[in-house]
């Protein structure tokens, strides 16, 4: 898919703030720094319509971001962020609960985790509450660029089997750095819109 003017559209943390065009949304989720924002510059060719951090935690809202009126990636605070106050977290929490249970607009989540290590406790609770959500969902194992080639194709198998074991949710490998699974992922999202 070819998107020439893609653009940030808006932060959100209520309902009334969300955009209401009724465009289908692609949503991104994963824990913090596991690189959602980089997945959206990356799938777009940009350096920096999403704003990437080093320092994990630095998305505290949904931010929507419009492809060309086709669709919108829309990228969720990560979770298991430490230095987040108590309250912080349930605030965040709250909202993206609302995000996922209510909106109508969701075609598809994207559930990133990080191919160097096996699940953790929080990616498991977050990929059952994608699944109790009934939306189609794809799991990306993100930073394939950090593990020898010649171990991806096994390390996204042992992913899926721990975290998808009847294997009914396809599981692929991404990469912000190299851009060679990029095509992957659109035939997947188009597949879904069409």
């Amino acid at each position: 898919m070819l998107i020439k003017n893609p653009k940030f559209e808006i932060s959100a943390v209520r309902p009334n703030q969300y955009p209401s065009n009724g465009l289908p949304e692609v949503v991104l989720v994963g824990k913090s720094n596991v690189g959602k924002s980089s997945f959206v510059n990356t799938m777009i060719n940009r350096k920096k319509l999403a704003r990437t951090s080093s320092e994990p935690g630095k998305t505290r809202q949904i931010n929507f971001y419009n492809m060309d009126d086709k669709f919108y990636f829309v990228d969720l605070p990560g979770y298991g962020y430490s230095k987040m106050s108590k309250k912080e977290q349930e605030q965040v929490g709250k909202f993206i609960e609302e995000y996922l249970f209510h909106r109508k607009e969701i075609s598809l989540i994207i559930f990133l985790v990080d191919i160097r290590h096996s699940p953790t406790e929080n990616d498991k609770l977050m990929y059952r509450y994608i699944i109790s959500s009934g939306l189609p969902c794809l799991i990306l194992a993100n930073k394939a660029d950090k593990i020898a080639i010649t171990k991806v194709d096994d390390t996204v198998k042992g992913i899926q089997s721990q975290l998808n074991p009847l294997g009914d949710i396809p599981t692929l490998p991404f990469s912000a750095e190299r851009k060679i699974y990029q095509e992957d992922v659109w035939k997947f999202i188009e597949d879904i819109f069409i």
